[in-house]
């Protein structure tokens, strides 16, 4: 059975590494350090779920994500679940990724089991 597909983005690249460790046991696992990345490699691959950092220099998270929103169906499908990562904990960054379709937030540093138990909750939902 062919696992499931990750897009991680994060600006931090020790973030990225630290979630990829996590994550790739069980999922393929793709990193993007920006959310300009991001958008260029969703339409090259299947996701089946986004864990978008909010605090991002350029184009933050929720304008990514909002610009994903805007994509090609078949590029961006409307349920994939988006959850977003958080180091402020920012109740009015929270607030609008939830707002916009977010299915979830983690507050950074998280720890391993706690993402691999949210992106198992939301794949599985699928």
């Amino acid at each position: 059975m062919q696992k499931k597909c990750i897009l991680v983005v994060d600006d931090d690249t020790l973030n990225l590494m630290r979630t990829q460790k996590i994550l790739e046991q069980s999922y393929d696992v793709l990193l993007a350090e920006s959310g300009k990345e991001a958008l260029a490699l969703l339409p090259r691959h299947k996701v089946d779920l986004v864990l978008l950092d909010i605090a991002m220099p350029k184009m933050d998270g929720i304008e990514t994500f909002e610009r994903m929103k805007a994509l090609p169906v078949k590029d961006f499908p409307a349920k994939l679940p988006v959850i977003f990562l958080t180091a402020s904990g920012d109740a009015d960054d929270v607030m609008r990724a939830i707002e916009l379709g977010a299915v979830n937030y983690l507050k950074k540093p998280f720890f391993p089991e706690e993402l691999l138990k949210r992106v198992t909750k939301e794949l599985d939902e699928q």
